[in-house]
């Protein structure tokens, strides 16, 4: 009985286990200010993003810090995938710049 009444409680919640990814608009956190090339280029991704997955992106600018505010925010945001963090190469070296990183 309790097999059964298992197989039948894994069987209901399969379909909402496997839902369409995305489910709701992306969000892709750029450490810069607007207009800079990182932007541009999260903008790009972000329309063919859109193009492909038929659901909203929304590019926010957190800049500070070298980047590590916008790092800060997307490390603190749900990890469902939704929220994406596009820096530059730069951002790289932080480890070396400041002694303590959030």
């Amino acid at each position: 009985m309790n097999r059964l009444l298992t197989l039948l409680l894994a069987l209901i919640a399969f379909p909402a286990a496997h839902a369409e990814y995305p489910d709701r608009p992306i969000r892709i956190i750029v450490p810069f200010t607007p207009g800079g090339s990182t932007d541009i280029l999260a903008r790009m991704i972000g329309q063919k993003l859109i193009e492909a997955w038929n659901q909203n992106v929304v590019v926010e600018n957190r800049p500070g810090a070298n980047g590590v505010v916008g790092a800060e925010v997307t490390a603190r945001a749900n990890a469902d995938g939704h929220t994406l963090l596009m820096v530059a190469i730069g951002h790289a070296i932080n480890p070396m710049l400041y002694f303590k990183l959030p």
